[in-house]
């Protein structure tokens, strides 16, 4: 018999509304005004929002397609038998049936108001989200959905109980999973809104589904600022602290992707994600240690945060992780988070160092991952270690092959940390020795400015050592290079350290012979101009040596 009911149209069920609804309210009235047992204040209350029903059955049927859309001839059902129950009720208590008692009769009475108070919600969104408008086709024969599924399925995540937003949850997801960007097209504001609201479902399942939705939109790219103004980022938070594992790895990728904004960072560490991530790190499996080493980089990129990542344990954990991390990417993860840490703060500096975080950091060194990030944290680390334990460290020979074999990022991240070690006589004499030089030198013909700069530095700061300034001579590169890096244009920021390489070198004829052939001189009277130091002096060094051959051929 049910099944019957529930295949009439939506017409049927709108007469049936209207011609209850008569009747229940004049019943709703006649109890409250009753004061039947003590419930006149709920049954007025339902009373009320029985006068609330007219306009909305007015509102669905006075729309063209009406009694063509499956969630209006639902709506009406639901309505119907909203109505129907009033009725059953009231009559039940008018009749004086014994078997009523106070306090079923006042669940009863919740039961039946909040009933009323869904239909009229969904009455209301129904109307207002516009899939009213839409007539629910089949998915195209190239099995991609029709966008009137698509708004029929996320307007469903807001109607009715759970049970029916949990089938709605399904749909989407199904959808999702074949044609993605058609769901992420026609998403609103209203239907983010019911996702994040699933996230604290009180059923398991749907808040898993809903994270799972909630991944999709985040990993699409095209839905961070819509997830996070509907305050999506606490239930994720929750997620990761007490969720399934489902439910938290999908939470843990959604905050790795949105934390990558600043702002979104700076919210999820204010929300107290920085403890359940931590946690994340320390006993979830390696996909999930994955996304949350991630997501602590990406906190640790907002400064004012550090130090509360520090506060709750991360310098251990992320040292950890280097250490013995499963997933090689959480090791780069690690990497880049200390390197965050070590940046400007050097009471964070001390603490990574007294953690035993430059042992972790030069054996991470040591294996095939990239670099660059591990170098810039040691490079930061260097102003809180006595520059006598450097050799015992291996730090030298760890430079050397960076700047041999590893990435142009790398290479400038080692050669930087090559300038903060070269203070002593001792530590250029170890420099020389490990043959660091060459590779600077041909660090100097490097694409990026960035590394030109740095190595001209670094070799500025080394060439005072008598060994390294005759290899620096020797070369035949060495000259030519740092020529070229006279250049006076504002994008060329190591013209200052060529000068004061050239300046070192001037004493060879050799040398100046060389850079007046490779037209020094012509870059020197522009950066004379600018009073770039040592210039001047570089210039009036040059011209005298050309002065004494064009006199010695006379």
């Amino acid at each position: 018999m049910v099944e019957d009911l529930d295949e009439r149209s939506a017409e049927h069920w709108l007469a049936r509304a209207r011609l209850l609804l008569p009747s229940a309210l004049a019943k709703s009235r006649s109890a409250a005004s009753g004061g039947t047992r003590g419930f006149a204040g709920r049954w007025k209350s339902i009373a009320s929002k029985l006068e609330r029903i007219p306009p909305c059955l007015s509102d669905l049927s006075s729309h063209p397609f009406f009694a063509k859309n499956a969630l209006c001839l639902e709506q009406l059902q639901s309505v119907a038998t909203t109505l129907a129950e009033i009725i059953e009720l009231a009559e039940r208590v008018s009749g004086g049936d014994p078997s009523v008692g106070k306090l079923q009769m006042q669940s009863d009475l919740d039961v039946l108001s909040g009933k009323l108070e869904l239909n009229l919600h969904d009455c209301r969104l129904l109307i207002k989200s516009g899939v009213l408008g839409e007539v629910a086709l089949p998915p195209s024969p190239e099995g991609t959905s029709s966008e009137s599924n698509i708004r029929e399925l996320l307007a469903r995540l807001q109607i009715g109980h759970a049970e029916a937003k949990h089938r709605a949850i399904d749909g989407l997801l199904e959808v999702m999973r074949e044609d993605e960007k058609s769901v992420v097209a026609v998403l609103g504001r209203s239907s983010i809104t019911a996702l994040v609201q699933l996230l604290s479902s009180t059923s398991s399942k749907i808040r898993e589904k809903a994270a799972t939705v909630v991944c999709f939109l985040a990993e699409s790219g095209n839905c961070e600022g819509l997830l996070v103004s509907e305050a999506v980022l606490p239930p994720l938070v929750r997620l990761v602290e007490s969720g399934s594992l489902v439910g938290r790895e999908k939470a843990v990728i959604s905050l790795q992707r949105l934390s990558m904004s600043v702002d979104t960072a700076r919210a999820i560490a204010g929300d107290g994600g920085i403890q359940p991530l931590i946690e994340v790190c320390q006993i979830g499996d390696s996909f999930t240690q994955l996304a949350a080493a991630g997501t602590l980089k990406n906190l640790s990129a907002v400064v004012e945060v550090r130090q509360s990542l520090a506060d709750e344990g991360a310098i251990r954990v992320m040292i950890n992780i280097l250490d013995c991390g499963a997933v090689l990417g959480a090791k780069e993860y690690a990497a880049e988070c200390l390197q965050n840490l070590s940046s400007g703060c050097n009471s964070l500096r001390k603490s990574i160092v007294s953690e035993g975080g430059i042992r972790s950091l030069l054996a991470y060194l040591d294996g095939p991952l990239p670099q660059e990030s591990a170098v810039s944290a040691l490079r930061n680390l260097l102003v809180s270690v006595s520059m006598d334990s450097l050799p015992s460290l291996g730090l030298l020979p760890r430079l050397v092959h960076v700047l041999k074999d590893g990435s142009l990022g790398a290479q400038q991240a080692a050669a930087s940390a090559i300038c903060r070690i070269s203070g002593t006589s001792e530590m250029k004499r170890l420099i020389w020795e490990y043959g660091c030089v060459a590779f600077l030198i041909k660090l100097l013909e490097a694409k990026s400015n960035g590394a030109r700069e740095v190595a001209a530095q670094a070799i500025a700061t080394l060439i005072s050592y008598g060994p390294i300034c005759r290899d620096v001579k020797k070369d035949e590169q060495s000259v030519p290079s740092m020529v070229q890096l006279l250049d006076p244009s504002p994008a060329n920021t190591a013209k200052k350290y060529a000068v004061s390489c050239l300046l070192s070198l001037s004493s060879s004829k050799k040398s100046k012979k060389m850079m007046i052939s490779h037209g020094a001189i012509g870059y020197l009277k522009k950066l004379k101009e600018l009073d770039v130091p040592g210039s001047k002096k570089l210039l009036e060094r040059l011209e005298k040596g050309m002065l004494r051959n064009l006199f010695s051929k006379k």
